[in-house]
């Protein structure tokens, strides 16, 4: 695998931080990954699937959502539909510079994204999701404590897995007004869902609701003993092997 940094505009104007993962020999087809909720593109989960993929002959751009990791712009400016955004900018820079992409894969909320912009992306002809919730929305159940607060004084400062994020008005108000099961039931494109029934943050019956929005083809994949964030190796690697093999099939 090669590995080139690179930057492009995301949907705010910003700088984003990408890494372009590539097979030795030419690519057969290119994908973008989506990573999680406040998370970015340096993730272990993120950079094992996307090696696994390139095995397989896919190049992968990972890139950070304005905000996060090495990209420029305040966090508490985007939202669910500026992500998806980014997301619809990614494929514009890679039908510029190389191809369009054929695939998407996104991790969590960023599954979610996933789904919603390849709606708007002609050349996707797969999506894969991994422990996505069916609707934005449930994002907001990580900092339900403080979710009054961010709307009466417009904003606000949450912990989220550690880290301080500070949150806005605006995105509560985008993740509640988005309905992200229509576009699933209007997708045409081939989806792979997986998720772990042991899954604490976003719970198997998300996996399911989009597995019955969804027409086919369609597949769904249990992570048997998985966490949220896939944090044992032997979990990411199984979802990275069975991914490859599968993408390999609409690339």
């Amino acid at each position: 695998m090669k590995t080139t940094q690179i930057t492009f505009k995301g949907a705010l104007g910003e700088t984003l931080s990408a890494r372009l993962d590539e097979p030795e020999s030419d690519a057969r087809a290119y994908a973008i990954f989506s990573h999680c909720f406040t998370c970015n593109k340096d993730l272990p989960v993120v950079r094992r699937i996307s090696t696994a993929l390139t095995t397989h002959g896919i190049a992968v751009l990972r890139f950070d959502f304005t905000g996060l990791g090495q990209s420029e712009g305040e966090f508490s400016a985007s939202n669910f539909s500026s992500n998806v955004a980014d997301l619809v900018c990614a494929a514009d820079w890679l039908t510029e510079h190389h191809q369009p992409p054929k695939l998407i894969v996104g991790h969590s909320l960023g599954g979610a994204a996933a789904l919603a912009a390849a709606t708007k992306v002609e050349s996707v002809s797969a999506v894969a999701t991994i422990a996505a919730p069916s609707e934005p929305n449930h994002i907001t159940a990580m900092f339900s404590d403080r979710a009054e607060e961010v709307k009466q004084a417009g904003k606000a400062d949450v912990e989220i897995a550690g880290r301080t994020f500070e949150i806005s008005k605006q995105f509560i108000d985008d993740v509640e007004a988005y309905s992200l099961l229509e576009q699933v039931a209007s997708l045409r494109r081939a989806l792979l869902i997986f998720h772990s029934p042991q899954d604490a943050v976003v719970s198997l019956d998300h996996a399911a609701s989009l597995y019955k929005a969804a027409k086919h083809p369609k597949s769904f994949v249990s992570i048997d003993g998985g966490d949220h964030m896939l944090s044992r190796a032997k979990d990411a690697e199984f979802v990275a092997n069975m991914l490859g093999t599968w993408a390999v099939r609409y690339a």
